[in-house]
């Protein structure tokens, strides 16, 4: 009979994780390291992950850092929120520090990559999906648009000053971001909600 799995040691493990990536970053994140923070062996971690990395996303998605439900009754606001969020959480050095590196590290495990869209980025896309949902229930957003083109065009950019750090990223280019996007796929015209300032 197997012997059963102690959730304590998982817990204590992806904890560590997360304080160590925010303590030294994800380059020098170590195993040896990870062990000792969580009081456990270097065994038992790699018979429960497949290697470090795997850790460090399984980590990022028990963080679940910049997820957030929102529901104001008002589209602008809900996707200003999770924006907001998503900026907030990238400047977490346990999640937008670990982007930059682990990206490279996804071009090259494709099962990596699968298991980070699955459990580390889907469940940000989702929360998103349901205020562009009921916003197209609402009338605010016009009907039949490509959901994961309309995704991509409100985080992009988020993303992108996270990667190359050009320019600043600030709660007013949230709001920009947002209110650019919604002029071209939202069904008011000018797309900024009264509740949100003007970047």
């Amino acid at each position: 009979m197997a012997r059963q799995r102690d959730e304590r040691i998982d817990r204590a493990v992806l904890a560590a994780v997360a304080a160590l990536l925010r303590e030294v970053g994800y380059p020098a994140l170590t195993m040896e390291a990870i062990a000792q923070r969580a009081g456990t062996t270097k065994p038992a971690i790699r018979r429960r992950w497949k290697s470090q990395k795997h850790l460090v996303v399984a980590a990022l998605a028990e963080e679940r850092t910049g997820v957030v439900a929102i529901d104001t009754g008002c589209t602008c606001c809900d996707l200003v929120g999770h924006l907001e969020a998503l900026r907030i959480g990238m400047a977490d050095p346990a999640f937008g520090g670990v982007l930059p590196a682990l990206t490279a590290d996804l071009a090259d495990d494709p099962e990596l990559r699968e298991d980070f869209l699955a459990v580390v980025w889907e469940p940000r896309r989702e929360a998103c999906v349901a205020s562009l949902s009921k916003g197209e229930a609402r009338g605010d957003i016009r009907p039949g648009l490509d959901v994961d083109l309309v995704l991509d065009l409100f985080a992009a950019p988020v993303v992108f000053r996270v990667l190359f750090g050009h320019r600043e990223l600030g709660p007013s280019f949230v709001r920009g971001v947002v209110g650019g996007v919604l002029s071209g796929v939202g069904a008011i015209a000018g797309g900024l909600c009264e509740h949100a300032e003007p970047g």
